[in-house]
């Protein structure tokens, strides 16, 4: 199986072609293709396959940023191949030309383009995808560059010999190694620094009773090199239960290519590499959070460990108009050190649920709870939800989008305790109910009801008097019937975002960053980087709780 890449065309928000680059053959044009890619429906596919063009071909397509790239080949080909390549232009694009990718820019930005296409694949075959490495071979007309050719002047990126000003002050090539595919040569750097950043996004699923059905933490560790030379490091992670525990917390890891494979089957938990230049991605996994069967059995709302819970009822109040959002709110965090932790408060407690607060600015010794938002998704035959009633913070309805958005500040949860919301949603309007309406008034269903039979004119005393107990029975059988006729009006789940500075659901640490000096190559005597790591939790309506 080849991995042939024909031609890449990119059209912006218009549907106007602004860029068209064929590496080999001959491709359908870009007139072509548009009509047959939009004649699916949406979501359109990313691989689709043409019979009817001449010859046949597979189109792999990508939309960024409002942008279309789409891509072809004739032969049979590996399809994450082409996609993946579609992304690395998308990162190399918008590395040179900046982000985010606008179509103005690549307009303004061809030529720059243009010899980043030539070099990132060459008749089909992709050869250097590297930002670090394209920069030693593309030319990057500069302001200098720039106004002189503006003015015609005989300084003008024209008028020099084949390489622009660049290469005409461009220093010799360094001999302290060989080279690195994914770093440039001379790096120089009048202040050295090294910065881990991990981040993990949570999707947790838990059923009404609050059993957990799924819980997936994503990380992504984030590395900034900016030091100068060829440094050769070490990061050390871990995790509680020492190599066994991290073993089990980094699932499916992949690596940046600088990484190498073989130290880390070797040691867990090492990861030993030549850093690319800049800010790059050195490495994703994926964690299970899941509680073990033991656990599950003796469930609690705490197995998990998060820094919130969530519990809906709904069906509440006489009719059964009413829903009541329960968001139990912790600061204590697994992993963390406390002089005195304050009780994880229980979801079913009715009390305000509010204790000492405790604010902090976010760091690994103290995390703190940011951006708590609450998004309770409301069936489509609702008209609106009135009378929000919140114990903290503040809570709206947006009829467009059918959600009702809770809000909680920061300062708000600093305080650890429960956290309360009380909706009432108004169904759709019934036909008597607008014929009512029209006449301008209203009548209420067993409120007032008029009965000859029963309301006479002049009763007399001797007639028997109704047990008030019959008449409680019809309102209570009343209020049962309207419980069950508003009850497709009420949410089906809630959802929390939030974020948590310095801290991590994982349990996951650095205990590491070294520089091996004996591998290292042009770093100068004595340098001493400074070096920072930062942890962060994120929830993107990742905490789901059905009802």
């Amino acid at each position: 199986m080849s991995s042939a890449v024909e031609a890449v065309y990119i059209f912006n928000q218009d549907n106007e072609c602004i860029l068209e680059h064929v590496y080999r053959s001959r491709p359908p044009t870009p007139r072509t293709l548009l009509p047959l890619y939009q004649r699916h429906p949406k979501p359109r596919p990313s691989v689709i396959n043409l019979p009817d063009t001449n010859p046949p071909t597979v189109l792999f397509s990508l939309v960024h940023s409002n942008l279309l790239f789409l891509s072809t080949a004739a032969t049979d080909v590996e399809p994450l191949f082409i996609l993946e390549f579609l992304h690395r232009i998308i990162d190399v694009f918008e590395e040179f030309i900046g982000g985010p990718l606008l179509a103005s820019r690549i307009e303004s930005s061809y030529d720059v383009v243009a010899q980043l296409l030539g070099e990132m694949c060459d008749a089909g075959s992709v050869c250097n995808t590297e930002p670090n490495a394209l920069r030693d071979d593309v030319d990057i007309p500069g302001w200098m560059d720039k106004l002189l050719g503006g003015v015609g002047l005989p300084g003008s990126p024209a008028s020099l010999p084949s390489g622009g000003l660049k290469h005409q002050l461009k220093l010799t090539p360094s001999s302290n190694g060989p080279a690195i595919p994914w770093r440039r040569a001379n790096v120089r750097h009048t202040s050295n620094e090294l910065y881990v950043d991990i981040l993990e996004t949570l999707h947790v699923t838990l059923a009404p009773s609050g059993r957990p059905l799924a819980a997936i933490a994503n990380g992504s560790i984030a590395f900034t090199s900016k030091i100068s030379g060829v440094p050769d490091l070490l990061l050390t992670l871990s995790a509680s239960g020492g190599k066994l525990g991290l073993e089990k917390a980094i699932e499916l890891p992949v690596f940046h290519p600088c990484v190498r494979l073989a130290r880390w089957k070797e040691r867990p938990g090492e990861l030993s590499f030549v850093p690319p230049d800049g800010k790059f991605m050195l490495a994703g996994y994926e964690v299970d959070l899941m509680p073990s069967i033991h656990d599950l059995k003796s469930w609690s709302n705490v197995n998990l460990q998060l820094p919130v819970s969530i519990e809906v009822s709904k069906s509440l109040g006489p009719a059964g108009t009413d829903f009541e959002v329960r968001l139990a709110i912790y600061n204590t965090f697994p992993g963390v050190s406390s002089a005195a932790p304050a009780p994880r408060p229980a979801l079913g407690s009715r009390g305000s649920g509010v204790s000492t607060p405790v604010f902090s600015g976010g760091t690994s010794a103290s995390p703190a709870l940011q951006n708590l938002v609450v998004t309770i998704p409301i069936p489509g035959a609702v008209r609106s939800v009135i009378d929000l009633r919140a114990s903290r913070g503040e809570a709206y309805f947006t009829a467009s989008e059918s959600v009702v958005e809770w809000r909680i500040s920061t300062k708000a949860a600093a305080f650890p305790g429960t956290a309360t919301l009380r909706c009432t949603v108004v169904g759709p309007l019934a036909e008597t109910d607008n014929e009512d309406m029209a006449n301008g008034f209203h009548s209420s269903p067993g409120a007032g009801d008029y009965d000859e039979h029963r309301d006479a004119y002049q009763s007399s005393s001797t007639e028997p008097v109704k047990k008030p107990s019959t008449r409680e029975q019809q309102q209570d059988s009343q209020d049962s019937r309207r419980v069950q006729q508003n009850s497709p009006l009420m949410p089906a789940s809630a959802s929390v975002s939030f974020s948590v500075k310095g801290w991590l659901a994982s349990g996951i640490k650095v205990d590491g960053l070294n520089i091996d000096t004996r591998k290292s190559r042009g770093l100068g005597e004595g340098v001493k980087p400074y070096k920072g790591v930062k942890y962060l939790t994120v929830s993107k309506n990742g905490i789901e709780t059905r009802c």
